[in-house]
């Protein structure tokens, strides 16, 4: 009766020439490939990917003084696609304000005109007691003076939706093509009542209403969420203008 041999086997992964005999004959496995040209692969491929994108963040006033450090051809090819980016958003740009919903108009207002533009509707509290609410209301208007191109709209949630719960708002609704394409109950997933311009813009992003590079996100200058959120609680953000009041009273 044969007996099996006990081959001696050190490292199998081992380079030398005894594995390698070992390996031809079956007794231990190949050798898996090293990681470390793949590594070096995805490495340049990073870089390559990070030189081409290097202007892509730029304005037009960043572009022009990059001049001694670019090839000319290859600025001016930025600047045109810079300069096609902001007049196909000033084109767009029709909305500039918040707009406070009727019921009768809702169809007209929210699910016809979603085929033209992303529509934010902000289903807002009736007390004056919903932090979140009267946070996610500032935000609104500045949403609103930033991305002219996107119609924000807001309603009282029990006058959209009869005895609508109290607790489930502020409600957020993203309508476009007649259909909305998502919900937002409460401020809960976007930060509370401490949810920022920064969280609203991703959502924006997240639903396709605008793009992750959109160069108003990257060079906007003037933040709701650089207002400390103790003003707002104490209302002081409220005491603008008559105006102001005069739009919440709407």
């Amino acid at each position: 009766m044969n007996m099996p041999v006990n081959v001696p086997v050190d490292d199998p992964n081992a380079d030398t020439e005894w594995n390698d005999i070992l390996r031809k004959h079956g007794v231990i496995p190949e050798k898996p490939p090293s990681p470390t040209p793949m590594i070096q692969e995805a490495l340049r491929e990073a870089q390559k990917e990070a030189h081409e994108n290097r202007l892509e963040d730029k304005d037009l006033d960043e572009l022009n003084d990059l001049e001694d450090e670019e090839d000319e051809a290859f600025l001016d090819q930025y600047r045109q696609q810079r300069l096609a980016e902001l007049s196909e958003v000033s084109n767009a740009s029709i909305f500039n304000q918040v707009y406070h919903l009727q019921k009768p108009d809702y169809s007209k207002d929210v699910t016809e005109a979603s085929h033209n533009a992303f529509v934010f509707v902000h289903l807002t509290s009736s007390l004056g007691t919903n932090i979140e609410s009267r946070v996610l209301t500032e935000l609104w208007r500045e949403m609103a003076r930033t991305f002219g191109d996107i119609k924000f709209c807001e309603i009282k949630a029990d006058m959209c939706i009869e005895n609508y719960p109290e607790r489930n708002t502020p409600t957020i609704l993203v309508y476009k093509d007649g259909d909305i394409k998502r919900q937002i109950v409460t401020l809960i997933e976007l930060g509370g009542a401490r949810t920022s311009m920064k969280d609203l813009e991703g959502l924006l992003a997240d639903v396709g209403a605008i793009k992750p590079k959109d160069h108003r996100i990257v060079h906007s200058i003037s933040r709701a969420e650089d207002v400390p959120y103790n003003s707002i609680r104490s209302g002081k953000m409220f005491s603008n203008s008559a105006a102001t009041t005069n739009e919440d009273d709407d």
